[in-house]
């Protein structure tokens, strides 16, 4: 994919307007998901955090504008998506270092480099389990080519000794992520996030790290809206999740 145009491009205001991402007008647009993924990230200052799969940078931006002095990096597979989340890098004056490659195959310079923190958003559907879009890149953000287990491993490979992984991904996905952390990572911790009160989780978060030796432990679902239907126009979240997608703080993970 080439290089998004300007008529091609709209400027989106997230996180209150702390940050301001230019997206496609057709194609992956970045929703809610990396929002929170971000927030579930309880990095600190100084550490180095890298995304797999960072499209134009939604989330490692976001985690960006939250902690200070991070030193940033992403992986895209897409040019036209790894030159956005340059552009939206210098849009919100953030250091961020993007390389445009395949996750399983990374250049040396990032091979040679570890991070306190990996997260990832991977494609939600495994391929040939929806219907594809008709947008290019959105087809390759949604649809699965390489396996969650290698982006596990992926991350694995460049996470430090006791550093995190964090995805967000469906919640049927699941079993994939775990078997995938498999002699790889531990302490693994999942939180459920689930639309409203009495409906099943559509996604997840799932935390891992490495050389952690913590049970596993599943959460209670992290309840995205008020009541239990949708009533009115408007947003109806949650005071807690309101907090994360308007005033960037950090999603607290239960004790």
């Amino acid at each position: 994919m080439s290089v998004f145009s300007e008529d091609e491009l709209s400027r989106d205001v997230f996180l209150g307007g702390r940050i301001v991402l230019h997206q496609p007008r057709r194609g992956y647009r970045a929703g809610v998901d990396p929002l929170l993924l971000a927030a579930a990230v309880p990095a600190r200052p100084g550490q180095a955090v890298l995304e797999l799969g960072c499209g134009g940078g939604a989330a490692i931006l976001a985690l960006g504008a939250r902690v200070p002095d991070l030193a940033l990096a992403g992986v895209e597979l897409q040019p036209g998506y790894a030159d956005l989340a340059r552009r939206n890098a210098v849009q919100n004056g953030l250091d961020l270092k993007v390389v445009c490659g395949d996750l399983s195959e990374l250049p040396p310079d990032l091979r040679q480099r570890q991070f306190d923190h990996v997260i990832a958003n991977p494609p939600y559907f495994r391929a040939g389990a929806h219907v594809a879009a008709t947008d290019p890149g959105r087809r390759t953000a949604l649809g699965e080519a390489t396996p969650l287990a290698d982006w596990v491993a992926a991350a694995a490979r460049r996470l430090v000794p006791r550093g995190y992984l964090h995805v967000i991904q469906r919640s049927d996905r699941l079993p994939d992520l775990i078997a995938g952390c498999a002699g790889r990572l531990g302490s693994i911790e999942v939180l459920p996030l689930a639309a409203r009160d009495g409906r099943a989780p559509d996604l997840l978060i799932l935390r891992a790290r490495k050389g952690g030796r913590a049970a596993f432990r599943l959460h209670a679902p992290l309840i995205l809206h008020e009541g239990a239907h949708h009533m009115r126009d408007g947003e109806s979240y949650r005071a807690e999740v309101a907090q994360v997608l308007r005033d960037g703080a950090a999603l607290r993970w239960p004790a």
